[in-house]
């Protein structure tokens, strides 16, 4: 690791240092740089390598256009990505199987989420690092809104629930990052991480154009299987899989966008179509997974 690029000479999951370059991928969104794609000889875990790290990160974020941290409508894309939301909040605020208790949503964004489970009767906090976007949960939600270096600060043991929607697979520290949330959590607390899945329908097909690997912003790319290690490596248990099929309409629109189809909409609508029947018959297959865990 430089002072500027993090490259990993051994898995986070396993500590096998033998690799493979699977793909190269581009950073369609912001640089239009390159970044290789790794993946572990012994687990199979999969990682974006040279990966911008703290402030050399956040240029990668700054743009008026990314969408969870602005909270934009502009355009047909960023739409059907608040039509996927607004179903998925509604999934989400059920998830955790209690009525009330401390939520620590992790990544909050702009606090749609939080502020669902806030109506809902749960006491709730933010952490995020966007200041743009702390801002709008704080001012359009009223959500108390922490950044990440805060929150070692915080209590042990005092959060029912910790939820982290498309979060994990941005953070630097995977291994400190899951060590935290144990510590943070109640004993019988659960912990529910969303996740885009790279053995996805829409990901085989798509390949080094799938939106979800999205470099360098996201650094880990979970299938099931290696989701599975990291939680027993962490001492948690998966009780539960949910899959968020609606997710791949919006990732196929963007990856035929990427590929500079003709008629990308139409096109990724279709292929939505197809990778949201895959899922219903395997939810392995389904765009991103949530995975439910307790200690």
């Amino acid at each position: 690791m430089t002072n500027n690029t993090q490259i990993l000479e051994k898995c986070p999951l396993c500590g096998h240092s033998q690799f493979i370059q699977i793909e190269t991928c581009e950073d369609f969104f912001v640089s239009h740089e390159h970044f290789p794609l790794n993946t572990c000889c012994n687990c199979h875990f999969i990682f974006t390598q040279n990966v911008p790290i703290g402030k050399n990160k956040e240029r990668y974020y700054q743009v008026p256009d990314y969408i969870s941290h602005s909270d934009t409508k502009k355009g047909l894309i960023n739409y059907v990505y608040h039509w996927v939301r607004r179903v998925m909040i509604r999934k989400k605020t059920s998830i955790s199987g209690k009525k009330y208790g401390n939520l620590l949503d992790f990544g909050c964004g702009t606090g749609y989420f939080a502020s669902a489970m806030k109506r809902k009767g749960w006491r709730v906090m933010g952490v995020e690092p966007s200041k743009p976007a702390a801002e709008i949960a704080r001012n359009k939600f009223g959500i108390e809104v922490i950044s990440p270096g805060e929150i070692t600060e915080l209590s042990h043991h005092q959060f029912d629930t910790i939820t982290l929607w498309h979060v994990l697979e941005h953070v630097e520290n995977l291994n400190d990052t899951m060590s935290l949330f144990s510590k943070l959590m109640h004993e019988k607390g659960k912990l529910i991480i969303a996740v885009p899945n790279c053995t996805s329908y829409d990901a085989v097909k798509y390949r080094s154009f799938w939106a979800a690997y999205d470099v360098p912003r996201h650094i880990w790319h979970f299938s099931p299987s290696t989701f599975q290690l990291l939680a027993e490596k962490h001492g948690f248990t998966i009780t539960a899989i949910k899959p968020m099929p609606f997710d791949a309409f919006y990732i196929s629109i963007l990856s035929e966008k990427y590929k500079k189809q003709k008629y990308p909409v139409l096109k990724g609508f279709i292929s939505g179509i197809a990778a949201f029947t895959a899922s219903f018959f395997n939810k392995r297959k389904s765009s991103s997974l949530i995975y439910v865990l307790k200690r």
